[in-house]
């Protein structure tokens, strides 16, 4: 009998305890989640953002290119590399292929690391694009304008920018373990939990805040397990080194110890030379090992004591574990088939690289990667939703109070960090893009000015949010932002010749995608700052901007 009472007891003090949790983690850790969301959803297209900055660099398309043996192509690089690098540690050829990367074309390439110096473990490397029918070095033409681009914004929700990059991976650390037990307690605590995905209550007020949370919640459940989880495997060792340090010690000559063994870098190198083996036969069995799959690469390494090695890597073909595609090993003397080389790591590294993999979206086609960057957009909305709803909810609870309303000064503190969060960082990331097409193509110090530019714009957002009424900043820099998105594919007409009817006419799904995806960005922009104009259009009768922001529910 008494078990059967404390039960429900024990089972509501559960919840009360998962819901201060809940709450506090998130908005402890709410803004600085915003802004990795922010950033790292760019990153599922870094590539194609890229692209976009760089409007001088040239697209070459499958159907373009003629199609040349690979006997031809394996010839002209080889040549080119006993050339320019006729002692090096490695040689790699990348063979051209359509599908080797979907995202473009894959041109003929060679890879080339010089011999170390004494004292340090790898040698300088260098690289260049030939032709596929001459083996001349490729140029581009006009060369591209200096840009960080879409590796900018995806390297910025990990680094923090002008922060200590080991700082910078443990706030991160810290805010994603925190959203990670967010996550968990919202479950807990929410006994309703899928009655109310299905629930919402449009225009009242806190209610509706919090449907809108619920649903977005968990609507990408599991992409929010995933990403935080992953997130938190990524820099293992930095966050929990215990285990590294008690076999390896520690300081710079233990680290490099334990990474030497982890990489296998402890085998000495030699020089690598032509192989006697003809390659384009070992292409021809990989192909035919393979089911007729391309080849993607070919290497050749030479390791003291041993045979020099020619290893055939094949393509990519979505999986999960994309940093290691198919290969085949042979003797570059004898062209004898050598035994299959373990991943260095083992197991641990190979389950470290699968879940680099599923965070990042490596293995994901396009219709993958757009699921991806809507479930980051979700991301963004939860995060969002939940900073507010707490606002709101103070707020309120200040209101019930007998006696004079006196704004307290830590809720203003957090409503204006919101608005400079949810609405002024999307303007400052259209800041972004605005400077890409607006600052001087030679400007010294270009790819840096436009991330300054960035930063100044949020910055920019604060000091507005501060100087006006929190209900007219909120409108206000949310039309800010919608116009800066608008305006992002008319300053791309304006500066380039790739606006958006060439590009839809010549099927740029790049240049298209990306013009498409700031007015959709933008119109989603508008719709908030037009329902925040009717749900706040009671603040110009006079009232306070306190009880109107709870009036409206804003």
């Amino acid at each position: 009998m008494a078990l059967s009472v404390e039960s429900p007891l024990m089972k509501a003090n559960l919840r009360q305890s998962m819901s201060w949790l809940h709450t506090w983690v998130g908005l402890v850790a709410g803004w600085v989640l915003f802004f990795v969301f922010a950033t790292g959803t760019p990153g599922y297209f870094q590539q194609e953002i890229t692209r976009w900055m760089q409007p001088e660099r040239a697209l070459v398309h499958a159907e373009m290119a003629q199609p040349v043996p690979a006997a031809q192509l394996l010839t002209l690089a080889l040549d080119r590399l006993e050339k320019v690098a006729p002692t090096a540690a490695s040689w790699r050829i990348t063979l051209p292929h359509a599908s080797l990367n979907p995202r473009g074309w894959q041109e003929l390439a060679i890879r080339w690391e010089d011999m170390p110096q004494a004292g340090r473990e790898r040698g300088a490397s260098g690289n260049e694009i030939l032709d596929p029918q001459t083996g001349a070095v490729q140029s581009h033409g006009i060369e591209p304008r200096g840009t960080h681009g879409g590796l900018g914004l995806y390297r910025m929700h990990y680094e923090l920018r002008y922060m200590p990059f080991d700082w910078a991976v443990r706030i991160v650390g810290l805010c994603t373990m925190l959203m990670l037990l967010a996550i968990i307690s919202g479950v807990i605590m929410h006994k309703r939990i899928f009655k109310d995905f299905f629930t919402f209550r449009p225009n009242k007020g806190q209610r509706s805040w919090l449907d809108a949370h619920n649903a977005l919640s968990v609507m990408a459940l599991p992409f929010f397990l995933m990403i935080t989880y992953s997130g938190l495997v990524f820099f293992l060792f930095l966050y929990m080194p215990a285990g590294r340090d008690m076999l390896y010690g520690t300081g710079p000559m233990a680290n490099k110890t334990y990474y030497d063994e982890l990489l296998d870098r402890v085998h000495e190198r030699l020089p690598v030379q032509r192989p006697r083996a003809d390659l384009a036969a070992l292409v021809a069995q990989a192909q035919s090992q393979w089911g007729g799959a391309g080849v993607g690469s070919v290497t050749l390494e030479h390791r003291k004591g041993e045979a020099p090695v020619i290893t055939v890597a094949g393509m990519h073909q979505g999986s999960v574990d994309f940093f290691n595609p198919p290969r085949l090993r042979f003797d570059a003397n004898t062209a004898a088939p050598l035994a299959e080389e373990l991943v260095a790591g083992g197991s641990a590294r190979k389950v470290q690289v699968v879940t680099l993999n599923l965070h990042e979206g490596l293995f994901a086609d396009i219709w993958g990667r757009w699921l991806y960057f809507l479930a980051g957009l979700a991301g963004c909305a939860m995060i969002a939703t939940g900073m507010v709803l707490w606002a709101v909810k103070r707020r309120r609870h200040h209101l019930s109070l007998a006696g004079e309303y006196r704004e307290p000064l830590g809720l203003r503190l957090v409503e204006t960090l919101n608005v400079a969060t949810i609405a002024g960082l999307p303007l400052a990331i259209a800041a972004y893009f605005w400077a890409n097409r607006l600052l001087p193509i030679g400007m010294a110090g270009r790819a840096d000015w436009e991330i300054h530019t960035l930063f100044a714009a949020w910055l920019a957002a604060l000091f507005y949010a501060l100087a006006r009424p929190l209900a007219r900043a909120w409108i206000e820099l949310c039309g800010l932002a919608c116009a800066a998105y608008l305006a992002v594919p008319l300053l791309n007409a304006l500066t380039t010749d790739r606006h958006l009817g060439r590009s839809l006419a010549s099927g740029d799904w790049v240049f298209a995608g990306f013009d498409l995806t700031m007015l959709a960005l933008a119109a989603v922009l508008a719709w908030m700052a037009v329902k925040l104009r009717r749900r706040l259009a009671v603040t110009e009768q006079g009232l306070p901007a306190g009880q109107a922001l709870d009036k409206e529910g804003a």
